[in-house]
């Protein structure tokens, strides 16, 4: 069974129980502002977990696009990857356990669907802990469908899912396969790495506050989830999901672009199309790379592609040609590729010119360094922080030219930097300011009169999603569902000159966030706030939740002017604008 026609089983086998199959989301999280990127399928449904009614019922099923940055160094084994597809079916107050438990088995062992022998089938509980008691019901129901005791484990932990550190969370119940070459044990072994997890289905009736708490939800739901490369692999008794037809057309290009063979280069070519893979599906919800938060993962994962890519000795430009393949085998489920592919393909061809110049750069640094001797840990840390060499890049460079690299001291330069970007993200200026010049400060205060008059000239549903501010220019996403006309973008424009010239007077306040909401503070969509709040007036015209800083009186900012409004996600929109000295108009 191909990967593809796993996904259609799927979602034929759920839709058959009653279950509405509804589109992937966004990557770009809506209703988790912790995270990047959705990490897992529950995180665009979260508002629907916790009582809120989905227009489609409370018998869902999809596939949810994911991507995680956590294991960067782990991509190219046979087990990780930066994106991957979470097949999903969910009850929102519906049925929980009993049906669950038995369609799980259903589409496993049935031979109508994957027909998986239950020899090579275990099963993992909750054993309870705190609050939450063992879960002896679910233990119970699969023993019912002819499940060994053998092959039922009560585990910790590992079999309580939550998305993060608060939120809809409960105990999970697991299915694993054996991949093993001999038969399976009678014993289940949570140890053993033959046994592989293919599927998780989730209990939800639980929320986790921030405190550590723990209290019943309104509803109980089922969350379930099957990553689609690992179960693909499993079925097809590969060990890696990049000998599946979810990669091997995208290895096939590497190869040909290369003159490689792949099992000689296994590494090297799973890292390109894995983040290859990843970087398509990221520039299709409109971001571009950049230094800061995606648009900062966006561009590591392009140039470590290429970077690689120079290993396996591709010397014309590469990464464009990989992502044409991405979009054409993966269209048909994500139509948003084939929409954006100009734009996907254009900025994978820039970001690969810009890499090219900055790795001169740093080969000429390397030189440098290396005419002195031996490198240290500092060295090869600069090596990688300026240019995006990777340790084991400088170690190449290093034996060519028959001198060491200081490895250990590099991991500790990489260490202290760690803990200092971490602190430097959790302490970033939370109004979106690249910075606090004379011009920022302005463009700042002009974005909350954008906000303020898309909400009165085109819709007071919009909702800010973020910003971006540097000196140059202003960006603001707001949530809604279609283009701006050209008479909505010039009326946006002219009302927020309208307040400009009105010289209105900018006042900061602190309040309680109760106090701000029922002044009809706007706040950004999705936003955690702390209990006082600083709110900003701007006359009677604007209030904003926001850490400031801004202009003292509007006359300051200058003219306004529109010079982009493009889609920045499925169901945001992205305006680009900057201000202009009077005269300049």
């Amino acid at each position: 069974m191909q990967a593809k026609e796993l996904k259609q089983k799927y979602l034929e086998f759920f839709k058959s129980k009653g279950h509405a199959i509804i589109p992937s989301a966004s990557l770009i999280p809506v209703n988790d502002p912790t995270v990047l990127f959705n990490t897992a399928g529950m995180q665009p449904l979260a508002p629907y977990l916790t009582g809120e009614k989905h227009p489609q019922g409370k018998r869902l099923a999809d596939v949810q696009k994911c991507l995680r940055t956590v294991d960067f160094e782990n991509i190219g084994d046979d087990t990780h990857h930066t994106f991957f597809e979470m097949l999903g079916n969910w009850s929102l107050g519906d049925y929980f356990k009993e049906d669950a438990i038995k369609w799980s088995f259903e589409f496993l062992t049935s031979k109508e669907w994957l027909g998986l022998p239950l020899s090579k089938l275990a099963f993992t509980v909750y054993k309870g802990e705190g609050d939450v008691p063992k879960d002896s019901e679910s233990a119970s129901i699969w023993e019912s469908l002819g499940v060994s005791k053998d092959r039922i484990a009560f585990l910790g932990s590992d079999n309580f899912w939550i998305a993060g550190e608060a939120g809809p969370c409960g105990p999970s119940s697991e299915m694993f396969y054996w991949t093993g070459d001999s038969d399976a044990p009678v014993k289940f072994d949570e140890e053993d790495e033959r046994w592989v997890e293919i599927w998780n289905d989730v209990f939800m009736a639980y929320n986790k506050s921030e405190d550590g708490s723990i209290t019943k939800l309104k509803q109980q739901n089922v969350d379930t989830g099957m990553g689609l490369e690992r179960t693909a692999a499993v079925l097809l008794g590969k060990k890696s999901a990049y000998e599946t037809d979810l990669f091997q057309p995208i290895i096939k290009k590497i190869v040909s672009l290369s003159g490689k063979d792949y099992e000689d280069n296994k590494k090297a070519m799973r890292i390109i199309a894995d983040h290859l893979r990843a970087a398509t599906f990221v520039l299709a919800e409109g971001l571009e790379p950049s230094n800061t938060d995606r648009g900062y993962i966006l561009r590591r994962l392009i140039r470590r592609a290429i970077r690689f890519g120079k290993q396996l000795g591709i010397t014309t430009e590469f990464t464009s040609l990989i992502a044409e393949v991405v979009v054409s085998e993966y269209c048909e489920g994500y139509p948003e590729l084939k929409e954006n592919k100009n734009k996907i393909i254009s900025e994978l061809q820039k970001e690969e010119k810009k890499f090219e110049i900055t790795l001169e750069k740093g080969l000429r640094e390397f030189e440098k360094m290396a005419t002195k001797g031996n490198l240290s840990g500092e060295d090869a840390f600069l090596l990688f922080q300026s240019y995006g060499f990777p340790l084991e890049m400088t170690e190449e460079l290093a034996d060519e030219r028959k001198v060491k690299v200081d490895a250990e001291q590099f991991f500790a330069a990489y260490e202290r930097h760690q803990k200092l970007s971490r602190t430097a993200t959790e302490g970033k200026f939370k109004g979106g300011l690249a910075d606090l010049s004379d011009e920022s400060v302005k463009l700042h205060t002009a974005t909350h009169l954008l906000n303020e008059a898309l909400r009165k000239v085109v819709s007071s549903d919009i909702k800010q999603r973020g910003s971006n501010i540097t000196p140059e220019r202003l960006r603001f996403d707001f949530t809604f569902d279609r283009k701006l006309t050209d008479e909505e973008k010039k009326a946006v424009e002219d009302e927020v000159n309208k307040v400009i010239n009105a010289d209105l007077k900018v006042v900061r306040k602190e309040m309680l966030q109760e106090e701000a909401a029922k002044l009809g503070a706007q706040a950004e969509f999705g936003k955690k706030y702390p209990d006082t709040v600083s709110v900003y007036l701007v006359g009677d015209y604007s209030i904003e939740l926001c850490g400031g800083p801004h202009v003292n009186s509007t006359k300051e900012i200058g003219h306004f002017k529109i010079v982009k409004e493009q889609s920045s996600s499925a169901g945001v929109r992205r305006i680009k604008a900057v201000i202009r000295t009077e005269g300049h108009g």
